[in-house]
């Protein structure tokens, strides 16, 4: 199993810098930076930074969109900085949501979301597409390779995503709907002829690795809140029983969602969230408890990464925390 974490862009530049390397030397092979640039620092020139700073860390963006920024802008900025990591950039991607919706807007169709990720992929790889009837290309791109990363957690951009991604994020650390969500992206690879064996799977929560569970329970009810957002929308939309009971009916008692608290662990609108969600949706506990839980990841769900979001506070203490115990029993026993 790789091990990843994500940023939220908060952090100071070099505090970021001072984690990654860190997280780089306790064997974590992945950090992620949240695109959202009104809410946060841009993620791109945090990217350089951590790049030039590491030596074999691999980094991505969890999640860009097809719509802020033009798409051979965001191809361009991925093919420059594999060009100053060696290659090491992941494209992490989905329809849209806090970067989009403060600025007023909808999230992007599907069919965007998938014509977009495989262009700008084109893109950065070298190749050529055609760029609203211009054939365009990169011309200074010499050896480059983008592996593809889709986000989401409804049906149909799930199966959409089972037809091109490398690997598919899901935002929480619940082993039986991870397995619900992938039995979609594995219909979407079946029907596109591909081995959906091959697909990768993230599951990207926050931790608290301690004894007190009361305090990670309270430091991480963010999380389940923030994804009880994206739950509501797919609700919205899906009105016919095909979402599983585990993922929706959590958020009955739910009332609104302030974007400018995105991901923040004092954010208000988290009452509806019950310890049970949290214990599901998140990881909490001792050492042995993180190494239960993501054996289960493993075993029941087919988790290939586990993404840590750093943003619930004592992140350098998790980061060593994880190092010290968890990664090193993982990486020992599979």
């Amino acid at each position: 199993m790789d091990f990843a974490y994500t940023l939220k862009g908060s952090m100071s530049a070099q505090r970021s810098i001072d984690v990654t390397q860190a997280a780089e030397r306790w064997g974590f092979t992945y950090c992620w930076i949240f695109d959202s640039h009104v809410l946060w620092k841009d993620c791109y020139p945090m990217l350089s930074l951590l790049a030039w700073h590491t030596q074999r860390m691999r980094f991505g963006t969890c999640v860009t969109n097809p719509a802020v920024r033009d798409i051979t802008v965001t191809a361009s900025l991925l093919g420059c900085l594999n060009e100053i990591s060696g290659n090491r950039m992941v494209l992490g991607i989905g329809r849209g949501d806090s970067s989009r919706r403060m600025l007023g807007q909808k999230p992007t169709t599907i069919g965007e979301l998938k014509e977009a990720t495989l262009q700008i992929r084109e893109l950065v790889e070298g190749r050529a597409i055609d760029y609203q009837g211009v054939s365009t290309r990169l011309e200074w791109i010499r050896s480059s390779d983008l592996p593809l990363w889709v986000a989401g957690y409804g049906p149909k951009v799930l199966q959409s995503a089972g037809s091109y991604a490398d690997g598919i994020i899901m935002q929480f650390a619940d082993p039986h709907l991870i397995k619900w969500c992938m039995e979609q992206v594995h219909q979407g690879a079946k029907d596109a002829g591909r081995d959906p064996a091959k697909i990768e799977v993230m599951a990207a929560a926050p931790v608290w690795v301690s004894d007190d569970i009361e305090k990670g329970r309270e430091q991480t009810r963010w999380f389940p809140a923030m994804v009880g957002n994206h739950v509501a929308d797919l609700v919205a939309r899906y009105d016919d029983g095909t979402l599983p009971a585990e993922l929706t009916a959590y958020i009955k008692d739910r009332k609104g969602y302030d974007y400018r608290k995105h991901a923040d662990k004092e954010s208000e609108y988290m009452d509806f969230v019950s310890d049970e969600v949290i214990d599901r949706f998140c990881i909490i506990g001792p050492p042995e408890e993180h190494i239960r839980r993501l054996r289960e990841l493993q075993e029941i769900a087919g988790v290939t990464q586990f993404n840590i979001y750093l943003m619930s506070g004592d992140e350098e203490e998790t980061i060593e925390a994880y190092g010290k115990y968890v990664i090193p029993y993982i990486n020992k026993n599979g």
